[in-house]
């Protein structure tokens, strides 16, 4: 096996030598104690890969780059949040009905589809802001 990080590659020899001069019965803190600074190195490294990306984005901007779009949305988040507003407009129908008969029932329904558009609406390509490129006669 061979381990990128030789830091930790040390620490994981130090947990099973110690596990083999303490016995089964520190087996689990021992484990714990592994896991907990192999947690604290991979939260270190996404907090350097987040900043990087941040730091990133500043200089792009900051050089006169457009802002990185938003992204467009898994098939995963759409099919998410449209699962997501069928359950909930059962009882949102049951409490439109029950308050003002067919017309709360269209409310209802006219804010869930309202709702779900907006969202749609990040994905259209056609429907994003599109910046134009200035021109020269532009002061």
């Amino acid at each position: 096996m061979e381990a990128r990080d030789p830091e930790l590659r040390r620490e994981l020899d130090a947990t099973l030598k110690a596990r083999s001069e303490l016995g089964p019965e520190y087996e689990s803190a021992l484990i714990e104690s592994f896991l907990d600074k192999v947690e604290q190195r991979l939260a270190g490294t996404h907090d350097l890969r987040t900043r990087r990306h941040l730091a990133e984005q500043r200089t792009a901007t900051a050089r006169g780059g457009e802002r990185p779009a938003a992204p467009a949305g898994t098939f995963g988040e759409r099919f998410g949040f449209g699962a997501v507003s069928l359950v909930l407009a059962i009882p949102l129908s049951a409490i439109g009905v029950a308050n003002a008969g067919i017309d709360g029932l269209v409310v209802a329904w006219l804010g869930i589809f309202g709702v779900n558009a907006v969202h749609a609406a990040r994905v259209w390509p056609w429907a994003r802001e599109r910046r134009r490129a200035p021109a020269d006669w532009d002061g």
